[in-house]
């Protein structure tokens, strides 16, 4: 690949952050675009990478995202530092992702919901009422499908490094409580940009808005939405539960977080180092599950002091069976990749 071989936007882009990109990520952007250009980083060059993460610096996958930073400098003698930019200083995950393309962001974590817009495949882990539990849902993500997904963003100019954990997704509102999918009909819900998510929440009887995880506080308040649907840790972090106190545990979708490289922004990296950046980012996996659990145990009790009302759903039935309206929709490999995962004991 080269300037030459470029749509003329896209050139321009890159340009851009070679100009701004310093250190080695500019070598890495150089190499990528220019035929025999700048070889690989030495191992006794200094390298520094940027992480992006939408999350504040408190919130779990945050946390996580920090403690990747300090395996691999550890692990690298210090030669590698991984700086972390969290609240989105970055951008939202739409903007990230594009960054990520062109080599502007090295690393990010980033929503799967997000990324399957660039990998459609992906879309087969976010399926509703797809796991039996968490643990079905790892057992997923540390075999061969995960594996096989991971290695697959590969296509869309992105390097797989990890996954993390994200719960499980409910709906919440700023009126009244949800209890049953009838009470979604005719309602506005914010999803993530997402096909799939937009499919589900239209199943339901509902109009889903798509709109930047950034936009949600002021949609709510604004009455432009009726509710939105979240994790219960980020639900709290985002103190969405102010203006939408009323949280329905319908627990429709898992949808696994995961950790991204820029095959651009790390073209100038040896192999061993890309090496080093995925094992970190796998051997974080458990500290920030443990991070996840704790998090959400302590959101929920503080919700629960803050009086946010939350709704139990003892039968899933009516919601799985509307939801089915959203497999329908799916291409055979999707349904293929779905069958292995529900075959998985």
């Amino acid at each position: 690949m080269s300037l030459l071989t470029l749509p003329r936007r896209t050139a321009l882009a890159l340009l851009v952050a070679v100009a701004l990109a310093p250190g080695l990520r500019a070598q890495a952007l150089a190499q990528a675009l220019v035929p025999g250009g700048v070889g690989a980083a030495t191992r006794s060059a200094s390298i520094e990478l940027r992480l992006a993460e939408i999350q504040p610096a408190d919130h779990p996958t945050a946390r996580a995202d920090f403690e990747f930073a300090r395996l691999v400098r550890e692990r690298s003698g210090g030669r590698i530092r991984v700086s972390v930019y969290t609240d989105s200083v970055l951008g939202q995950e739409v903007s990230v992702l594009e960054q990520l393309q062109f080599g502007a962001i090295d690393i990010a974590r980033v929503s799967l919901s997000a990324l399957a817009v660039y990998v459609p495949r992906l879309n087969a882990l976010q399926m509703p009422y797809l796991y039996r539990n968490a643990e079905h849902m790892w057992m997923v993500l540390r075999g061969d499908i995960g594996r096989e997904l991971l290695a697959s963003v590969g296509s869309a100019g992105f390097v797989g490094l990890g996954w993390f954990e994200a719960g499980a997704r409910n709906f919440y509102s700023s009126r009244r409580a949800w209890r049953s999918p009838t009470d979604l009909v005719g309602r506005k819900i914010r999803v993530q940009e997402n096909q799939t998510m937009s499919d589900l929440v239209a199943a339901f009887g509902a109009t889903p808005l798509q709109r930047p995880f950034g936009e949600i506080y002021s949609a709510l308040e604004t009455g432009e939405i009726d509710g939105a649907e979240n994790n219960i840790p980020t639900y709290y972090s985002s103190r969405h539960y102010l203006i939408a106190p009323y949280y329905t545990l319908d627990g429709h979708a898992r949808v696994p977080e995961i950790v991204l490289g820029s095959t651009i922004g790390l073209a100038a990296l040896t192999e061993e180092d890309r090496l080093l950046l995925a094992r970190a980012a796998m051997d974080t996996i458990d500290y920030q599950r443990a991070a996840w659990a704790e998090y959400e145990k302590l959101a929920e009790s503080r919700l629960r002091e803050a009086g946010v009302v939350f709704v139990g759903v003892p039968d899933t039935g009516p919601w799985r069976s509307l939801a089915r309206r959203v497999y329908d929709r799916q291409p055979a490999d999707i349904l293929a990749i779905v069958a292995r995962i529900r075959a998985l004991k």
